[in-house]
């Protein structure tokens, strides 16, 4: 299917009827969309996506060639926005992991172009893929938005941007991993490697394919490791249209080879597979646990996890309201609230506790759902039925458990996955909403009296991904954030990424580290060289 055929459906706010519709007539990078920010005098023109775009790649990847699955399966990929199937695309399964990761061993055996290749140009590489993902960015935005359902603009300007950083980011990294000479014994002198460990095996999730992706691959390609990476069933088309780009960029035979297929078969035969070296896994603590039993039940593979979320956000009395409550909202509803570090659990202190609900949930009313290809669209469907159904389930046991539903509450009566921004108040820590990840639009509302209190309250949960802190007092905001259980926590702002900085999670929200200098570490491995020096005197 064609992105010109889904353009046409309406978008309507939630708090009042409304509609705009778009279709643009001819294939292009930019239509004449202008928008007054406040000044007539300044307009700005937004890009559109690419009206009838074809999916062009379908197959598995391996070794730079496409290749049909050895099973001649196939599965179906939809349009979460329509329900209507976008493609099918070739369904790996144990024995196309297999071939995957004997062409990754042979590309990383000592001598093989991979291994002869100076750093700097690994580096080069990565930029060249960069500049690549720079030019196919409509393209790619396109199809992340088709597939994922998520809002065209955000995958435009947030994830293809973060994408391109990421990779330049690890593109400079590549020859700036170094050693130590370390003083011993005068007899000898030793000195440290830090080696890419081998094979790597990643499976990266739904709700971001295109980041993920580059998350994964960067920072593994930048040491010099080689990758079998396994996108989600629900959204490998980005995916695909990368292993295109890692080909015209020049990576060698098997470097990275990319295998579609389903977690039971594909990913379950990448984290068992005794020639993969190390996996990295982005999803939910459940399957991480899962991961984490492959791994040990088969050759020890070193693993990195990044995992669920249900992260607390706390709002004192003394910060700006308006920026908080705005922080907050953007917080849980973005992509849907089909995020990992969404601030699901808003703590506010009991003095502005009314204020913030309400000014939260005018601002949860006018949000405009509808086709996320559309101009105007701040949110777009649910990522597919299971999801829907769990986010209904999790909802009505919030109104079951005594919770103040404020708004939403339900699906939105159009086609495809929609679910009402929803707003919970007078929310208490013992009901389900408080304590399972919802990855939906729904935001709890708790209320807090004292600072130990909150802090108690907060981690008082499983996960430790992120936290958030809104306050004008310097001591109570370090004071909080050196308390908070949580691999990253944010002080008067949400959701400050960067790839310079390192992200993963405390306790059930994983282990190890993505995105800056540390995830490095994650790729290495150090060996420790020593050599006896001869004593002779001249």
């Amino acid at each position: 299917m064609g992105v010109g055929s889904a353009l046409g459906k309406q978008s309507s706010s939630v708090g009042k009827q409304g509609n705009m519709s778009s279709s643009p007539g001819n294939t292009q990078s930019h239509a004449d969309l202008k928008l007054d920010d406040g000044d007539t005098e300044t307009k700005h023109i937004l890009p559109m996506p690419i009206s009838n775009l074809e999916v062009q790649y379908t197959k598995i990847f391996i070794d730079n060639e496409w290749h049909e699955s050895c099973s001649g399966r196939k599965m179906p990929v939809y349009n979460p926005t329509t329900g209507e199937l976008l493609c099918e695309v070739e369904e790996a399964d144990t024995e196309d992991v297999d071939k995957a990761v004997s062409r990754a061993r042979a590309a990383f055996q000592l001598g093989s172009p991979w291994r002869r290749m100076d750093a700097s140009d690994r580096g080069q590489l990565l930029n060249k893929l960069a500049d690549l993902v720079e030019r196919d960015r409509l393209r790619l935005a396109t199809l992340e938005a088709l597939d994922s359902g998520k809002v065209f603009l955000m995958a435009y300007f947030v994830d293809l941007l973060a994408t391109i950083k990421s990779l330049r980011y690890y593109g400079g990294w590549a020859d700036k991993i170094h050693g130590k000479t370390i003083p011993v014994d005068g007899e000898y002198f030793t000195y440290t490697r830090h080696e890419p460990i081998g094979v790597c095996g990643q499976i990266i999730p739904w709700n971001f394919p295109l980041m993920m992706f580059a998350w994964k691959i960067s920072q593994a390609l930048c040491c010099g490791n080689t990758i079998v990476i396994k996108p989600a069933e629900q959204t490998p088309l980005t995916a695909l249209h990368m292993a295109h780009l890692i080909k015209e960029a020049g990576f060698p035979p098997g470097v990275v080879n990319v295998l579609p297929g389903y977690g039971p078969t594909a990913g379950r035969a990448i984290a068992q597979h005794m020639d993969v070296d190390k996996i990295a896994f982005t999803g939910s603590t459940a399957v991480g646990k899962l991961i984490q039993q492959a791994a040990g039940g088969s050759n020890l593979k070193r693993v990195t996890l990044e995992l669920g979320g249900k992260s607390p956000n706390i709002i004192f009395a003394d910060c700006d309201l308006e920026y908080a409550v705005e922080q907050a909202h953007s917080g849980v509803f973005f992509h849907q609230g089909q995020c990992c570090l969404a601030g699901s659990r808003v703590f506010v202190e009991d003095s502005i506790y009314d204020e913030f609900v309400y000014r939260s949930v005018e601002k949860a009313r006018k949000k405009v759902l509808g086709n996320p290809l559309v101009p105007g669209v701040d949110q777009g469907p649910q990522i597919d039925q299971k999801q829907f159904d769990k986010i209904l389930d999790l909802i009505e046991s919030g109104k079951k458990d005594g919770a103040t539903l404020e708004c939403g509450g339900g699906p939105w009566d159009q086609k495809g996955l929609y679910i009402q921004p929803t707003v919970f108040s007078n929310v208490t820590d013992d009901m389900r909403i408080a304590k399972e990840e919802i990855f939906g639009p729904v935001q709890q509302i708790m209320r807090f009296h004292s600072v130990q209190e909150v802090i108690q309250r907060a981690n008082s949960t499983h996960y430790g991904l992120v936290a958030g802190v809104f306050t004008n007092n310097i001591d109570k905001a370090l004071t909080v954030s050196s308390a908070l259980q949580a691999g990253t926590v944010w002080i008067n702002c949400y959701a400050a990424m960067s790839s310079q900085c390192p992200f993963g999670g405390f306790k059930m929200s994983g282990n190890g580290r993505e995105l800056g200098e540390y995830a490095l570490q994650e790729y290495t491995e150090v060996k420790a060289v020593t050599i006896k020096i001869s004593q002779k005197n001249s």
